[in-house]
């Protein structure tokens, strides 16, 4: 199949992904979720998507309530979905997975559009997730870089939790407990990734997010927020 000229088995690269990209994913998102929203409708992707956004890629949209606490703005999560994997076309995957961070997550009553005003979105675009090999399963700890890497733990055949990286900086967890917490996300006992039975990814993420609701839109410097949480 070939759309705008290209094969869409080509996957993404991360470092292709520019800040105006960042700035449409996520201006794209909101305008996707209050569309459906507000007419029930599902927007198709604009003419004026640059061709490398449909590569293949895996993507998170992430909804965030947002209360202001005198000067200080706190984030509380509504809503989070996305595919792993690179299994389809980035922007195409970015606008489906944002409609059901807004309605499907199961942990939150669907939004409504009285909301929007009240929320922010972030877009985070996934390397492919890479199995992490050890001589013993121990020494994945190792292997794990907090700031730098995702995790997604999979025991087959039932079980599997990913956590995005920007989750072990705002909890302030160390390598050894983002594996924990990423095995208890897929109903396992914190210390299965010490079992070899149990499959533990690492993946990498550009991140883009609006700084409060419809606001200014930024791509995330993950390593120098742990820096700023740990001074």
């Amino acid at each position: 199949m070939l759309v705008a000229g290209f094969k869409l088995e080509e996957y993404l690269r991360l470092e292709e992904l520019t800040d105006d990209d960042g700035v449409l994913l996520v201006k794209l998102a909101r305008r996707t979720v209050e569309h459906y929203l507000v007419r029930g409708e599902r927007l198709k992707p604009p003419s004026e998507v640059p061709k490398r956004l449909w590569k293949k890629a895996g993507v998170f949209v992430t909804i965030e309530r947002v209360v202001r606490r005198g000067t200080e703005l706190a984030k509380m999560l509504r809503g989070c979905i996305g595919y792993p994997e690179p299994i389809h076309p980035l922007v195409k995957a970015m606008m489906d997975v944002a409609i059901e961070a807004a309605i499907g997550d199961p942990r939150f009553m669907p939004m409504i559009p009285s909301e929007l005003d009240e929320v922010i979105f972030e877009v985070s675009v996934l390397s492919k997730p890479e199995l992490i090999r050890t001589e013993k399963p121990k020494d994945r700890v190792e292997e794990v870089v907090v700031g730098r890497d995702g995790l997604m733990v999979r025991r087959p055949p039932f079980y599997g939790g990913l956590l995005l990286p920007q989750v072990a900086v705002e909890y302030g967890w160390d390598a050894e407990t983002f594996l924990a917490e990423c095995c208890i996300k897929a109903g396992l006992p914190p210390d299965a990734w010490l079992d070899e039975d149990t499959l533990v990814y690492r993946f990498q993420a550009v991140i883009f997010c609006e700084v409060e609701p419809k606001g200014r839109i930024i791509r995330r410097d993950l390593m120098k927020e742990l820096k700023e949480r740990r001074q």
